[in-house]
């Protein structure tokens, strides 16, 4: 189901009304409609692929259960029992340890790195797995591996597996062999790689002794396929929205408010930025070898506005969902284009997930507390990994690199945290245009190779702009009228990156509301009566 879709037009406020009316009163059943309604919204797309979510929700519910159980024995004086906990105290399952018990988890996470044993039979077994197997991990990275290894291997399978064959063959035909490999027609379920990102932050932080395991499934699974957020993030860490699954929501209008504002313009993002924008851009992109360096500049220019217009106003939109049932998301994008290098870009850039990588891979890794040459090797590792979680094609592979080596001369010379906060000025200096201007242009270059279909395409283009700039036109360029809703566009992000979210910041309703209606009028407009395209992120 599409966020600017008619059935979604119908779906939110049925669903807003039944949550608000009828189940205000009683937590579980809100929790519990949330997740009917956010599997409604995704098997609405496909019902079958309803099992791998369940399937994924269900295994690390198990496993965080049992490396809580790991845990506790070491608390309660050795007791192998289970520990019994009120109800009242299942409202802080989800907090991170207090001050006291810090020492205690640590050494429990030490014990286990020096690998004690969980004691098993000679004939046990746990998914399958024999006992000799199971004996060599200790018991809470027993239960980690196991939920890495599911959910990584269905993300694999479905996402990767094409990807790794092909390439396979590339390289035994390169030896000199003709092989005969077949691919499998694999359909690459919406949002898996969000979702499973999602939940393995729940494995990793239960494991780490940084939250402690729920024992309420209807919340964890509902934390799991909250409908706003699923198929395109922002990816939640489960300290940040699970918690909230356990506290008393009721309908503020303040909230609600800020909620229609920012669903207002995500779609305007989406619908009168991104849509418009692909009307020119995939012509261009798909006929690149005739077209004038001029026209291929305008493409991956647009492209930048296409695929942020598109992604932001998704994260906005889900954002405004979320706060209709009384939930906060993190904020994903924080005017990124007009960063003053590449590390600041970063930092303004599907935050969700930049930070997901630093948190459970960069820092893991050593981060940047190691020798320079193993901190250039982490960032190549994140950034490359983060180029291939985008997509099963050498494309974002070399996306990533792109960026990497963008991003290591800074932190070579200490200047990656340079920029940290903004501008002193409404106007920008001639040195902040300036550096705001040649980042813009090295990102746009990186995309190129992110929205062409092979490497070589995407140098072909590259080329192209060099070697054709003279060559007659042979596309439309923009109307217009989207001419001036880019500048408008340009010039509230502009404000924004001081103000964020313009539409909370006016004042007094004889301004409100004008805006509002045109806001709304320009949707209508452009997005009403045209095909209803998907988000570019649905295929990631």
């Amino acid at each position: 189901m599409l966020f600017n879709s008619f059935t979604f037009l119908i779906f939110l406020p049925i669903v807003f009304l039944l949550y608000w009316f009828l189940f205000q009163k009683n937590l579980k059943l809100q929790n519990a409609f949330l997740l009917l309604s956010s599997y409604v919204f995704y098997g609405w797309w496909d019902w079958r692929f309803l099992t791998l979510i369940i399937a994924s929700s269900a295994v690390d519910y198990f496993c965080g259960l049992k490396m809580g159980n790991v845990i506790a024995p070491a608390r309660r004086g050795g007791n192998d029992a289970g520990v019994k906990q009120s109800d009242s105290e299942e409202k802080r399952l989800l907090q991170v340890d207090s001050d006291s018990n810090q020492s205690e988890t640590a050494n429990n996470l030490r014990n286990d790195e020096h690998g004690i044993r969980h004691r098993t039979s000679g004939n046990s077994s746990v998914f399958g797995l024999p006992s000799s197997v199971l004996n060599a991990f200790s018991g809470r990275k027993l239960y980690l591996t196991i939920s890495l290894f599911f959910n990584l291997g269905i993300l694999a399978f479905f996402k990767y597996f094409n990807f790794f064959i092909d390439s396979a063959a590339d390289f035994i035909s390169i030896l000199g062999f003709q092989p005969h490999i077949s691919t499998l027609s694999i359909i690459l379920p919406v949002g898996i790689s969000f979702y499973t990102f999602q939940t393995l932050s729940y494995s990793i932080d239960v494991y780490r002794g940084k939250l402690k395991p729920t024992k309420d499934p209807i919340a964890f699974f509902t934390f799991v396929a909250f409908f706003p957020q699923l198929v395109a993030g922002p990816i939640e860490r489960a300290s940040n929205l699970l918690p909230q699954f356990f506290k008393k929501r009721e309908f503020q209008y303040q909230q609600g408010s800020d909620g229609m504002k920012l669903i207002l313009w995500g779609l305007f993002k989406k619908m009168v930025i991104a849509d418009n924008c692909a009307l020119v851009v995939n012509p261009i992109f798909e006929n690149y070898q005739t077209a004038s360096g001029l026209e291929l500049i305008m493409g991956a220019v647009l492209f930048a506005f296409q695929i942020y217009g598109d992604f932001s106003g998704y994260s906005d939109i889900a954002i405004g969902v979320a706060k209709l049932f009384g939930f906060d998301l993190m904020t994903n994008f924080r005017t990124p284009y007009f960063s003053r290098d590449i590390a600041e870009f970063w930092r303004r850039w599907h935050i969700s997930l930049s930070t997901w990588f630093r948190d459970y891979l960069y820092i893991p890794l050593g981060g940047s507390r190691v020798p320079k040459s193993k901190a250039i090797r982490n960032i190549f590792i994140v950034f490359l990994v983060s180029g291939f979680w985008h997509g099963a094609n050498w494309t974002f592979i070399t996306w990533g690199g792109i960026h990497a080596a963008l991003f290591i001369p800074i932190f070579l010379i200490g200047k990656n945290r340079t920029h940290m906060h903004e501008g002193e000025h409404l106007l920008p200096s001639f040195k902040e245009v300036f550096q705001m201007v040649s980042t813009f242009a090295l990102v746009c270059i990186a995309w190129v190779f992110f929205r062409a279909d092979t490497v070589g395409e995407a140098w072909e283009y590259l080329n192209g702009i060099l070697a054709n700039p003279l060559l007659p036109s042979n596309f439309a360029w923009l109307g217009y009228d989207i001419r001036i809703a880019l500048i408008l566009f340009i010039a509230l992000e502009w404000l924004g990156r001081y103000q964020f979210n313009w539409l909370e910041r006016l004042q007094g309703k004889w301004y409100r509301y004008p805006a509002y209606l045109f806001t709304g009028f320009l949707i209508v407009f452009w997005g009403v009566f045209t095909e209803v395209k998907e988000f570019i992120y649905f295929q990631f």
